[in-house]
């Protein structure tokens, strides 16, 4: 169980306990997502690439087509188990590793990227900011990345979000909007921002793939249990029945950073 301050009011969760949905509904992100990536000629054939807070390894497996050599980390012992059994059944050599992003413990100018995807507010980044930055090759990346859905341009996202609010009030995911993802104020001590952008896509889904999305968010499987999750369980099923269709999409956007390993000249004494 982890709590953080600033996170649904110091509200434990865990995301070992949504790990099944996890690996199940939240492998939803479009091809724009990956394409904007290999764009930029990040995480292919040649690299080596650090994919902190990995989950259920959802952007090494959809990436390992691409060539680049991948390790996945993760603090849920239960999120990385999924990722391996994945990546086995498609075939995919993958490390994957149970490991608190701020004990990762490599040799200098190892990776030529570290991603960080819908998991940059967990960590304590005064410890990670000054390892990522040691632990990247010279002129090496940090991407950031984020996708949320639009509660305010989505009735269904926005009913889900009242109907989480119903059953954990401490949380605070709700109310996104088109913006650039946070970039935490460590890392301007050792990389420059060369990157950011923001684009909106829309989502398919089924009633039952979204309820399982919602399901694996942080304020419903990763927080609530026994009674509570029951009763949510019954409610939004009941709201999707009667105020969706079978299929639909739901307005999501993405937003990336590209962090870039500052020069010797501007880090060296850091």
């Amino acid at each position: 169980m982890q709590t953080i301050k600033g996170i649904d009011s110091g509200r434990a969760f865990d995301w070992g306990k949504t790990s099944q949905d996890y690996a199940k509904y939240r492998d939803i992100y479009p091809p724009q997502f990956y394409d904007k990536l290999i764009q930029r000629g990040l995480c292919v054939n040649g690299q080596t690439v650090l994919d902190i807070g990995t989950g259920t390894g959802v952007l090494p497996r959809n990436m390992y087509r691409y060539g680049a050599k991948w390790i996945g980390t993760d603090i849920a012992a239960e999120q990385i188990e999924q990722a391996k059994v994945l990546a086995k059944e498609q075939g995919m050599d993958i490390e994957f590793y149970t490991c608190q992003a701020e004990d990762l413990n490599y040799p200098d100018g190892t990776f030529d990227v570290v991603t960080a995807c819908q998991c940059i507010w967990y960590p304590n980044h005064d410890l990670l900011a000054p390892k990522l930055a040691k632990m990247l090759k010279p002129g090496g990346k940090f991407l950031i990345l984020y996708m949320g859905w639009l509660p305010f341009e989505d009735k269904i996202a926005c009913r889900s979000e009242e109907i989480i609010h119903k059953y954990n009030p401490d949380w605070n995911g709700a109310g996104d909007t088109v913006k650039p993802v946070w970039i935490p104020p460590q890392y301007s001590e050792f990389f420059d921002i060369t990157l950011e952008e923001q684009f909106r896509v829309a989502i398919p889904f089924t009633r039952e793939s979204w309820h399982g999305r919602i399901r694996a968010c942080r304020g419903v499987g990763a927080s609530l249990s026994g009674e509570k999750l029951d009763a949510w369980d019954k409610d939004h099923r009941d709201m999707l029945m009667n105020e969706a269709d079978e299929e639909f999409e739901i307005q999501h956007y993405i937003a990336i950073a590209e962090l870039t390993l500052k020069g010797k000249n501007d880090n060296t004494d850091k």
